[in-house]
């Protein structure tokens, strides 16, 4: 995001010319409804399985939480000392990624990004450091108290964290890290040491602005994580443990699991263009050269340029597969606001999705509650369109919530995190679950 969340989370607009069609919504009902499972949290930002038959919930303020399939939560953790987070308002620190390793029935290891106050080899005037932790769970509890940190990101503003993370299908953990924060990615006068002239997302002696692959079980001599070899720049030319680069902030990092086990992450924009990508090794995703595929114009980012505002040499881009008109520079056409992530379903209890990522935007308005949900379908061509998705139960045209995240448990069922506010301090947070109509 750019300044408050919804504020900074920006993509969007015209002629893509790319594969993201954008398609009328299908004739009918969508046979689908959102069934509400759990009230009174925060911002709930993590549901991920625990143990095949339970998910943990993590809400971004600090407390992680076992959930039933009936909706009941048991305490697990809570990070809220831990944690730099500005409470009762807006703010994108806090608990931002969860995840258990690949043999957690065994090691019972689970990780953690979060926002930790400012290091103290960190530049004075910056905000905080972004944590990725390794933790130990004892039985339903964890053991805060056996923290191993991985690897520290410091952050010169609040926003554009990211900090999603996922373990891949070849073991590996995966960081979604945001540009740093303030807007456009550049330095906002010329005091500020944020970044370099060329911003952070095509940098390649900085870890802002990029998708992170590391391995947690072979530690590197000096580090307590190893770099896989074929990373990218594993033999230098950038810093090793990137894995793509020209992110800007993605509010949402998942892999898919089924089909070729692809990573999907959305890209929230500045002022034009929403995005998603499907992440591949080695690939420029644009940021802040390209916003969806335009050239950004980082001095008035409502007016794309006809060339790159610097030379990229001979740099390829990975166009996004999926692009919407932001409201904020389309306010007629435009699809929303700031986009949420999304999962590929996998379920049984909704045939219609099977195969479709099932992704969200925030709130189609600032300050009002207008979350909207969307689909991407991949056609026999390869190429996207993008549907709305209007549960049965929400027929207004909106969810009456800001769509905060997505989880998705044992089964490949997904469900819906939402918010009432906006901010951080009310127990407006609920989860939903994505079932049939009529159930």
């Amino acid at each position: 995001m750019q300044s408050p969340r919804p504020f900074g989370r920006w993509l969007c607009a015209a002629a893509l010319a790319l594969t993201s069609l954008v398609a009328p919504a299908a004739d009918g009902k969508s046979g689908v409804t959102l069934k509400l499972l759990v009230t009174n949290l925060t911002a709930p930002i993590v549901l991920t399985d625990f143990d095949g038959k339970r998910a943990l919930v993590a809400e971004q303020i600090g407390p992680i939480h076992l959930m039933t399939p009936d909706g009941q939560l048991k305490p697990f953790a809570d990070f809220t000392s831990k944690l730099k987070v500005n409470f009762g308002k807006f703010d994108e620190r806090g608990v931002l990624g969860l995840a258990l390793h690949p043999k957690f029935a065994a090691n019972h290891k689970f990780y953690v990004c979060y926002s930790a106050p400012l290091r103290a080899t960190a530049p004075t005037n910056w905000d905080h450091t972004m944590n990725i932790s390794e933790f130990t769970a004892k039985g339903d509890t964890a053991d805060l108290g056996t923290e191993r940190v991985l690897l520290q990101i410091d952050e010169p503003y609040f926003n554009h964290n990211g900090g999603r993370i996922a373990f891949g299908p070849d073991g590996h953990l995966y960081l979604g890290s945001g540009d740093g924060g303030h807007k456009n990615d550049i330095n906002k006068d010329e005091a500020d040491k944020a970044r370099g002239p060329r911003g952070n997302g095509q940098d390649l002696n900085t870890l802002l602005g990029k998708i992170i692959r590391i391995d947690v079980d072979k530690p590197a001599a000096g580090k307590n994580y190893g770099i896989p070899q074929d990373n990218p720049f594993a033999k230098g030319g950038g810093l090793p443990e990137i894995y793509a680069w020209g992110i800007r902030n993605p509010w949402g990092m998942t892999f898919d699991r089924g089909g070729q086990r692809e990573l999907f992450e959305v890209e929230v924009g500045q002022d034009r263009w929403e995005e998603v990508n499907i992440i591949v090794k080695g690939g420029n995703y644009g940021w802040n050269l390209r916003e969806g595929t335009e050239w950004f114009n980082p001095k008035a980012e409502r007016k794309p340029l006809e060339k790159p505002y610097f030379d990229p040499g001979n740099a390829k881009f990975v166009d996004p597969i999926l692009a919407y008109e932001n409201l904020a520079a389309f306010p007629q056409t435009g699809k929303g606001k700031s986009i949420t992530g999304g999962y590929v379903y996998r379920g049984k209890a909704l045939p219609q999705l099977a195969g479709k990522y099932i992704f969200a935007d925030w709130s189609k308005h600032f300050s009002l509650p207008q979350g909207v949900l969307y689909t991407g379908t991949r056609g026999a061509d390869g190429k996207w369109t993008m549907d709305d998705l209007v549960p049965e139960s929400h027929a207004a045209g909106h969810l009456g919530a800001f769509v905060w995240a997505f989880g998705e448990d044992h089964d490949g069922e997904l469900y819906v995190l939402t918010n009432q506010t906006g901010a951080l301090g009310t127990k407006g947070g609920k989860i939903w679950k994505l079932v049939k109509a009529g159930n």
